[in-house]
């Protein structure tokens, strides 16, 4: 998760320099639908960089109130962990018996 998670920010991070290389490119090209296009764009780059903001702060406060929980709980923590992980291998021991893969 933390990597889809990071590959992501990577690539918002990619797209948003890609488009200030596009808005620094286009800077001396005239025209009204060029102008409309790069306000739109502008915009767009702003309103991404907020949802951003917004999405990692509430990253972090979900993650602080899930430390503070484990923290306060660490048993019930480890046993809700034991328990999901029992239901997953039960899961997938199921899946593969009746495919019978033999690995």
């Amino acid at each position: 998760m933390n990597q889809e998670i990071k590959t992501a920010g990577d690539d918002l991070g990619t797209l948003a320099a890609d488009a200030r290389e596009l808005l620094s490119a286009t800077a001396d090209v005239a025209g009204e639908k060029v102008g409309a296009a790069r306000k739109r764009l502008a915009a767009a780059l702003e309103r991404s960089k907020e949802i951003a903001g917004k999405v990692r702060d509430q990253a972090v406060a979900g993650a602080k109130v899930a430390d503070q929980t484990i923290r306060e709980n660490p048993y019930q923590a480890i046993a809700i962990g034991v328990g999901v992980g029992a239901v997953i291998g039960y899961l997938l021991g199921r899946r593969c018996s009746s495919r019978n893969c033999d690995q």
